[in-house]
């Protein structure tokens, strides 16, 4: 059953019978933090994309694209042959290159922040470069009242039950109906697992530490 925004509204302020003017200015935070939640525990096939771009000599940092959420992969054309990096995670790029002067063919990358990538090594050319990433959909609350998302769509319980986790959070409301909420959320969330979560082969040593690969 697809959800419009504004059904999706509705029925937050039906189930937590509050209507309070404050609360209900902060629906469409209560909504967009569901989102947040459910993309970031579902990573989906269907939210991928490539860009094109360049690194830049001497600059161990490369920006990521502004719908950023999880990387899949960066490349990098090395004499016209495409060498994927290997993601590990920030202290083991950050280790493994001490000095930032010291230059070379990018080996490793990391995510630094919500915005850059660090390399490692340092890039010693301007090579250019693919990133294949899973981005952040448009919130269904920048549309209209009418509009959907493929969450509301496709999701939509998994998004009612998300929104209500959050608003009870800031109801501070009933333990009891809080656990239920949090229970459907949860059953939702591996519903969408099930879907197809999109699988990425583990490097053993990405995280520092020695883990099985994912088949």
């Amino acid at each position: 059953m697809t959800m419009t925004y504004s059904e999706l509204k509705q029925a937050i302020e039906d189930y937590t019978e509050n209507n309070e003017t404050t609360f209900l200015a902060n629906l469409p935070l209560f909504i967009r933090l569901a989102e947040e939640r459910i993309l970031k525990s579902v990573q989906l096939n269907l939210f991928q994309k490539n860009v094109e771009g360049n690194m830049t000599s001497g600059n161990q940092f490369l920006a990521a694209p502004s719908d950023f959420l999880a990387p899949f992969s960066v490349s990098i054309d090395v004499d016209g042959d495409k060498v994927f990096l290997l993601l590990k995670d920030l202290d083991f790029v950050q280790t493994y290159t001490p000095d930032v002067t010291t230059t070379g063919v990018p080996k490793y990358y990391a995510q630094f922040d919500v915005d850059y990538f660090l390399i490692g090594p340092t890039p010693n050319a301007s090579y250019a470069t693919d990133v294949h990433y899973l981005y952040r959909p448009a919130s269904i609350t920048a549309g209209a009242d009418s509009g959907t998302s493929w969450l509301s769509e496709n999701a939509e319980i998994t998004l009612l039950y998300g929104s209500l986790v959050e608003a009870y959070t800031f109801m501070k409301g009933d333990a009891s109906l809080m656990q239920l909420y949090m229970q459907r959320f949860a059953e939702g969330i591996s519903r969408l697992k099930n879907l197809g979560e999109a699988q990425e082969p583990i490097d053993e040593y990405r995280y520092g530490t020695i883990r099985k690969a994912r088949t």
